[in-house]
């Protein structure tokens, strides 16, 4: 197994901001009542957390590729049945009333036919709910892939852009799954998140997530020098407001397909 590279500690830095998304996702879920449910791409539990509340009577279970991920997930719910696996590799041992994935899929490739696969494991009238950041265009993003291409490490970083899959537009998602669904329900949302800290939290921020393809391959020296770079542009880039906190814009596409 590659080494194991994400951080729970990292990632809950920021648990309320990342998790009022998939409350908003499971908010929009028809379905009344779940006997089975998963929370794909689970990370540290607290998406599952909510998915749990939301269908207090299900079975509820979750997987997720990091290690540090599940163990963090297991500690938070130990009454729920975790493992490590990879997406692409696993197969539904039944089928479901919902299967969750929030800001997973950008990570994973074959949208094409890995989306119909998993609707074809819901159990009638199951919905599958997908929350993606739809985030490549925004600023701290190509100014991650500018620096990226700027500087000793470039030939490293040369292929880091391959790591986040492309989303498609949201008529490409409809077209792809209503054929398979009875109702495909699909929107965009910018969050606004209030960071206290000031520009040093959008660098934190993003090392818990779309940072990492760009750290990981460089040595302690390289990272050091790359951070220090990149939050010198976070800083021009986003100034602090008059109370010391910055405003970050975060699109995310939602999709509710029901079988």
């Amino acid at each position: 197994m590659a080494q194991d590279k994400w951080s729970s500690k990292q990632y809950l830095m920021f648990e309320n901001e990342r998790t009022r998304p998939v409350r908003d996702l499971l908010s929009a879920v028809p379905t009344a009542e779940a006997r089975q449910v998963i929370d794909l791409g689970c990370g540290p539990g607290n998406s599952t957390e909510v998915l749990a509340q939301r269908f207090p009577s299900a079975r509820v279970s979750g997987l997720d590729s990091s290690a540090d991920m599940i163990a963090a997930a297991r500690k938070r719910m130990p009454e729920v049945h975790f493992e490590v696996a990879d997406i692409h590799a696993w197969k539904a041992p039944s089928t479901y009333d919902v299967i969750l994935s929030n800001a997973v899929f950008q990570w994973v490739p074959g949208h094409e036919t890995l989306f119909p696969a998993l609707v074809a494991n819901l159990a009638e009238g199951g919905s599958l709910a997908i929350q993606m950041p739809d985030t490549m265009e925004e600023r701290p993003h190509r100014m991650m892939r500018e620096l990226a291409a700027d500087g000793p490490w470039a030939d490293k970083l040369s292929d880091v852009s391959q790591a986040r899959t492309a989303l498609r537009p949201a008529q490409w998602y409809y077209e792809l799954l209503a054929p398979h669904c009875r109702r495909v329900d699909i929107w965009r949302t910018t969050y606004y998140h209030v960071l206290k800290e000031g520009p040093v939290a959008i660098v934190e921020w993003f090392k818990g997530s779309a940072l990492r393809p760009f750290l990981d391959p460089l040595d302690e020296d390289e990272r050091r020098t790359y951070l220090a770079r990149y939050t010198a542009l976070v800083e021009q880039t986003h100034p602090p407001l008059a109370d010391g906190s910055v405003l970050l814009p975060f699109p995310r596409l939602f999709i509710v397909a029901t079988r």
